[in-house]
């Protein structure tokens, strides 16, 4: 009658939605690059260039970026007691 417990090591929601946020933030860069640019030459080709790399840019800085941040012990010391709170 008791509910299972989930796996100690699952990651949360925040956790596994963040490449996809990446993402999205990389590729409304290289959209509105791509635009300026679009609008600037007038030229098709070189805007779908621009927006490519713009896209490859934006999305490794956010992965470092990612990659280089840790909590804190107070942030670390916050997310133990909302596990607590919700039960995991």
């Amino acid at each position: 009658m008791t509910q299972p417990m989930p796996p100690a090591n699952q990651p949360s929601r925040r956790d596994i939605l963040r490449p996809v946020e990446m993402l999205v933030g990389a590729g409304i860069a290289g959209v509105f690059v791509g635009l300026v640019v679009l609008l600037a030459t007038r030229e098709l080709l070189l805007s779908v260039i621009a927006l490519g790399v713009a896209f490859i840019v934006v999305l490794v800085v956010l992965a470092m970026f990612a990659m280089t941040w840790k909590p804190d012990a107070e942030e670390t010391a916050d997310l133990d007691e909302q596990d607590r709170d919700s039960g995991h």
